[in-house]
């Protein structure tokens, strides 16, 4: 059986390192080519020290030259939608662990696939433990009135809130049907010290040094509380989750938006 071919975008970052390293210990997949805007040689070693594979700037070229099959995607937002018209357009299938993107964005990633009648996969978190989270906190929005969602993150993680408190907060939303009650502050010393709102949820964001990705739905009725917390400590967490969509892509028509659609949640 051939091997899928995967060209790595933000290869240099830690995200797309951690791609590199799973996708040596996977025998059906082949990591071709690395891309990064921070790219000062032509080539990169893998991590797993068996061999060095091409790296450059220059998405287009990379994606032509290397007959990629599909697109890992780990940089930031307005990185990310210029890769994916570059990568649809040559028929590589997107797999996009990148956060911000605009619903804008997400339509026109849609659209992008379904005019060249392929797949994409968009997550805002490939953590099997955080798409259970999210599912468990859509059951559970049906039965309270209030709900808060607390997400930690290391320093340097660029957007706030994130993408996985967005999800979070939206599904929980459609479940319940309606918003939910926010009880605002009547003063507040601080502006905005409630965090933000979304629908009667309010939404905080914590960026420190030592954290990597945490997440807490806090959902409350009169005399009780519910909390589902999500604590990922490497990046390894999210590994199997990248993995999965990179062999599911190729045998998609269309892009999917979360990584419980292909577990079937």
């Amino acid at each position: 059986m051939e091997r899928l071919k995967i060209v790595v975008h933000g290869a240099l970052g830690k995200m797309g390192q951690e791609v590199l390293r799973a996708i040596c210990q996977e025998p059906e997949l082949e990591a071709v080519a690395g891309v990064d805007i921070k790219a000062e040689s032509t080539e990169l070693p893998l991590p797993d020290s068996s061999r060095w594979i091409p790296l450059s700037t220059d998405l287009e070229s990379t994606l032509g030259n290397y007959h990629a099959d599909v697109l890992v995607d780990f940089t930031v937002a307005k990185a990310t939608m210029p890769a994916v018209r570059t990568a649809v357009s040559n028929y590589v299938r997107p797999v996009i662990g990148t956060t911000g993107l605009s619903d804008a964005d997400l339509d026109e990633i849609k659209s992008l696939c379904e005019k060249q009648g392929i797949g994409a996969v968009v997550a805002p978190n490939f953590s099997v433990a955080a798409v259970v989270m999210i599912h468990l906190s859509k059951m559970a929005a049906g039965f309270f009135d209030c709900a808060e969602i607390i997400e930690m993150h290391h320093e340097q993680k660029a957007d706030a809130p994130s993408g996985t408190a967005l999800t979070t907060a939206r599904e929980m939303i459609k479940s319940r049907g309606k918003a939910f009650l926010h009880a605002p502050a009547t003063s507040e010393t601080i502006p905005r010290s409630r965090g933000g709102e979304l629908e009667g949820i309010a939404l905080h964001s914590v960026r420190l040094p030592g954290m990597l990705a945490h997440q807490e739905v806090i959902l409350g009725a009169p005399g009780q509380t519910l909390k589902i917390r999500l604590d990922q400590i490497n990046r390894e967490a999210f590994m199997p989750g990248v993995i999965l969509a990179i062999k599911k892509v190729v045998e998609l028509k269309e892009a999917v938006f979360g990584l419980d659609k292909i577990l079937g949640l």
